[in-house]
């Protein structure tokens, strides 16, 4: 689709190759100066009406040799959001003149941000050697809180012929590597590669797939999924994919990367899950996310957060994790920001439970109106309690700090996809579903209703 003869047209520059093609690109046109170049802004809007970069939750509910820390942040690098699990700890209450009387059982580390689970392998093997050498055994399981790796991380190299071998190598143990071509209807085509091993008594194990698909239409998915398990009985999988697509109704260029990754201890009850994902299209729409999941024998942790920016100015942020132990003790910190223009609120709360059941919470808020002016409240069940107006900047992200024209040009790989060429007169077959719901004022009055 975007190909030169060596794979992705450099510099952007685009070459129609089919219909499916041209209407995948056709959102990218008007992005094209005079020479036929790609001109994809990257400009980042933030209005500064005041300084609010970063907020900082912090609460302490327990006893004095007990300190349990919540962080929460409104604004500011997504980085400070996904370090949760090693920096969601608790540290110290910050309230004035305020130590809430609720018990609670010594707080458990969080496991680090690197996993657990340390390979024994830290060098990066080939993932492909040469014909007739098995590939090297990469029993590496994933790390927590890295988001989604891009194409140079993973290293994607697809055998162009059709290879079903095995071996066994110096030390005993064995290898086998496959490689095919499938093909379907609408000029699907799916290139795949599948390798894997395990040591020469079966107690470790890797596995792993790598596959390109296309058709068409002018959708396009370059993907990878990997799995293992060690001697010490630790085991892992992780999949990644990076889809682009025409969205049925807009009929715009969809750009769409996940990663769900997940871990298991063989020795000690412990395990994590996370499931990543990131959605753009051409006209500067993003979507951004996470889900996590993890635990360290008797302790239980989980973080959810989102980002949404239409692209028109409107962004929504928003977190919400929490934590417990088996004796019962429970605590957690939510917060959502939403702006537009300049205008916009903030809200959240923080809150503890004890193994008693007794429970404490603080909720807070912040208006902002655009002028210089914020109004801020919030009260907490020990009956603190504020409402004032201040003169506050404000400080928020418009756009994302990673968007569009990045993934445009983190994404060479997936976009050099060569789709099957389409005999003459043959269409691809378009399924656009079915129609969306029609909003609440879209709707069509009784008697237009009645009258079809």
């Amino acid at each position: 689709m975007v190909a030169s003869s060596r794979g992705f047209a450099p510099f952007g520059l685009v070459r129609l190759r089919s219909g499916g093609d041209a209407a995948i690109l056709a959102s990218l046109h008007r992005h094209r100066d005079g020479n036929g170049f790609l001109d994809l802004p990257r400009k980042k809007r933030r209005f500064i009406l005041g300084e609010c970069s970063r907020r900082r939750v912090v609460v302490q509910c327990c006893s004095s040799d007990s300190v349990v820390p919540i962080r929460g942040s409104t604004g500011g690098s997504r980085k400070s959001v996904d370090k949760c699990s090693e920096d969601w700890r608790f540290d110290s209450i910050i309230t004035p003149n305020y130590r809430p009387r609720i018990q609670a059982s010594p707080a458990l580390p969080f496991p680090s941000p690197q996993s657990r689970f340390v390979s024994k392998q830290e060098k990066f093997f080939p993932r492909c050697t040469p014909r007739n050498s098995g590939p090297q055994s990469r029993d590496s399981p994933p790390k927590r809180d890295t988001g989604i790796a891009s194409e140079k991380d993973w290293g994607i190299s697809l055998l162009n012929d059709n290879v079903n071998e095995s071996g066994t190598n110096e030390d005993g143990s064995t290898w086998y590597r496959e490689s095919r071509e499938d093909l379907g209807e609408n000029g699907f085509r799916c290139r795949w590669t599948r390798m894997g091993g395990q040591s020469h008594d079966g107690t470790s194990e890797w596995k792993e797939t790598w596959w390109e698909k296309s058709d068409w239409t002018g959708y396009k998915e370059l993907g990878v999924e990997k799995s293992g398990r060690n001697a010490e009985g630790d085991s892992w999988w992780e999949t990644w994919r990076e889809v682009l697509h025409q969205d049925e109704w807009s009929n715009l260029a969809r750009i769409e990367r996940s990663a769900q990754k997940q871990a298991k201890s063989g020795t000690e009850n412990a395990g994590w899950y996370e499931n990543w994902w990131e959605k753009y299209d051409a006209k500067g729409w993003t979507e951004k996310g996470a889900h996590k999941y993890g635990r360290l024998n008797e302790q239980s942790w989980w973080e959810k957060w989102g980002e949404h920016y239409d692209g028109r100015g409107s962004v929504l942020k928003w977190t919400d994790k929490w934590a417990e132990t088996e004796l019962g003790t429970k605590w957690g910190d939510k917060w959502e920001e939403k702006f537009f223009a300049g205008i916009g609120s903030r809200q959240g709360e923080t809150w503890h439970v004890s193994p008693g059941g007794e429970r404490w919470s603080r909720t807070w808020g912040e208006e902002h109106f655009g002028n210089g002016k914020v109004h801020k409240y919030g009260k907490s069940t020990t009956g603190e309690s504020w409402d004032i107006v201040v003169d506050e900047e404000t400080y928020y992200e418009a756009e994302p700090h990673y968007g569009w024209a990045d993934v445009v040009g983190d994404s060479t790989q997936l976009l050099s996809i060569q789709p099957m060429e389409r005999p003459p007169g043959v269409y691809p077959n378009l399924d656009f579903g079915p129609s969306p719901p029609l909003a609440a004022d879209d709707e069509e009055p009784p008697a237009a209703q009645s009258s079809q």
